[in-house]
């Protein structure tokens, strides 16, 4: 997902695992208004069927669960499930 022309969210091939670049090493992932739009942007694509059913498993290495990015994703649409955060088409 690119944000104002920067990547902000990269989904890895079978949608399992995101990378995510905030806009500052010291922002806070739920305070970063472009991580924000990303996850908005990135349910959206889900929901109109762009990407088939989405189970974020890890985000930059660590359990989506428990990630400052899976709060963003939850409050996007995502819920949250055994193996990770998941938003169907």
């Amino acid at each position: 997902m690119l944000v104002e022309g920067e990547l902000t969210l990269y989904m890895e091939r079978g949608g399992k695992t995101l990378l995510a670049w905030p806009s500052a090493p010291d922002t806070s992932a739920t305070e970063d208004p472009r991580l924000q739009a990303a996850a908005e942007a990135l349910a959206a694509a889900a929901r109109a069927g762009s990407l088939g059913t989405v189970t974020v498993e890890r985000v930059n290495g660590t359990s989506a669960l428990t990630s400052p990015i899976g709060t963003l994703l939850e409050g996007a649409g995502f819920i949250a499930t055994p193996r990770g955060l998941r938003l169907r088409a």
